[in-house]
């Protein structure tokens, strides 16, 4: 039982009392008998708050929480009784969770329901378990508080970020999407998927015309395209050691796993074929091109799973494996961090060699500590090595960039909390485009 700060300066009024008994040693007997009553009334107040179980508690939240998005997390709570209540109420989410608030207040009526809410974000993917529910109440004569625990102990699994694609689903129905970001893009010229041939028209441009098909006809004939109905789209993630840094206390990976899962999930529903490679020094998983909302599926339990390890990428491997298996021109977005050495000079050879057959576009997440560390204001020798240790790899990071444009692959560097947008404005750009 915990007194409410009415039922203690009750209590505390017998001190006068007590103090003038020094005076007056009746006065004690009248303190004494003051106390019991206001102790009394407090166990009374205790007993009418009633237990536990005149109220029932539950917790309701998605089956999936999405990582390092505000989820939403309602409590229920329906009073049995015939009297009014006050409370406060404390669930045990996770450890690993950030949450908005730790204690919600609320009444309720005799026989009512009330519903509270309070968001929470996890950091990491992954199966986790909330607690119990802690609930505390007050007596009707506002002396007393009793408190108890109800049994809610269950398991919750934290995926990537499904959110932004229901806001997606629902913005598109409404024909809204820039409220989301995505920018309009219109569709350029007539594909390139071949149709038929047919005999030259005034009108026709000059590159359609087919010459082998006219010399062999002896009169001008133009090829017809048709825009591409189904078009081939992988994602290689790159899952090694640098992807493990964190940005704003969540891995690169994880961003970049929210960004590939958006991505699948947009180009299912332009008809395109999406598939799924993730590797370090070898290739991890490899999912083949497919249509239709099963694929994407497929890639989020594929994806669920997937965790950097602390080793160097080896693109060499991956880009050839992937050349092996993926024979037909395809968009090939390539996910990875741009860390110097090396394994930036074996990206940029290698994905030039892709681009011969593909259209590749290397994603990298820029990281706001090194940009800041670079512009900073050095006050000591410490913060002068910082700065020009952060420059200089801004300056390696800037001369990959370069090196990839200049050998015909398409770049993307944004930061972390623009990745998916970007990512999905860029494909729509390209596919506007009929570049793939």
């Amino acid at each position: 039982m915990l007194p409410t700060v009415r039922g203690v300066l009750l209590l505390l009024l017998a001190a006068p009392l007590l103090a003038a008994a020094t005076w007056a040693p009746a006065l004690q007997w009248l303190a004494g008998l003051y106390a019991l009553l206001v102790v009394g009334l407090l166990l009374l107040d205790w007993r009418l708050a009633g237990p536990v179980r005149r109220f029932d508690l539950e917790r309701q939240h998605d089956t999936k929480l999405s990582l390092g998005a505000n989820n939403p997390i309602h409590l229920l709570l329906r009073n049995r009784s015939r009297r009014p209540a006050t409370f406060w109420l404390r669930d045990e989410p996770p450890d690993a969770f950030e949450m908005d608030t730790r204690l919600l207040s609320g009444a309720a009526g005799p026989h009512s329901a009330w519903q509270g809410v309070y968001h929470v974000r996890p950091l990491r993917r992954g199966d986790y378990r909330f607690g119990n529910l802690n609930l505390r109440w007050r007596g009707p004569l506002g002396l007393a508080v009793r408190q108890g625990t109800v049994a809610a102990a269950g398991p919750v699994k934290v995926y990537p970020n499904l959110l932004n694609v229901r806001r997606y689903d629902l913005l598109l129905r409404r024909n809204r999407l820039q409220e989301l970001g995505l920018r309009h893009t219109r569709q350029f010229g007539e594909g390139t998927e071949f149709e038929r041939l047919r005999e030259y028209l005034p009108d026709d441009e000059f590159r359609r015309i087919d010459w082998k098909a006219t010399a062999r006809r002896h009169r001008p004939v133009t090829v017809e395209y048709q825009t591409e109905r189904s078009q081939n789209v992988v994602a290689v993630v790159d899952t090694g050691r640098m992807m493990q840094s964190p940005v704003e206390r969540i891995a690169k990976l994880d961003y970049v796993i929210n960004a590939v899962l958006f991505l699948a999930y947009v180009a299912t529903g332009k008809g395109d074929k999406i598939g799924l490679m993730t590797f370090a020094d070898d290739v991890g998983h490899f999912l083949a091109p497919r249509q239709g909302r099963g694929q994407f599926y497929r890639m989020l339990e594929m994806l669920y799973a997937v965790e950097a390890e602390p080793v160097e990428p080896n693109y060499q491997r991956a880009l050839a494996y992937l050349a092996l298996k993926q024979r037909k021109r395809a968009l090939v977005v390539i996910f990875t961090d741009l860390s110097g050495g090396v394994s930036m000079s074996a990206l940029v050879s290698h994905a030039s060699v892709l681009a011969r057959r593909s259209l590749p576009l290397v994603v990298t997440i820029s990281d706001p500590d090194i940009v800041a560390t670079a512009r900073q204001q050095p006050r000591d020798s410490l913060a002068v090595y910082q700065r020009a240790a952060a420059a200089q790899l801004l300056d390696e990071r800037q001369l990959a960039l370069d090196t990839l444009h200049r050998q015909g692959v398409l770049t993307l560097d944004v930061p972390a909390n623009q990745l998916s947008i970007a990512v999905i404005n860029r494909y729509l750009e390209l596919k506007g485009k009929t570049m793939l």
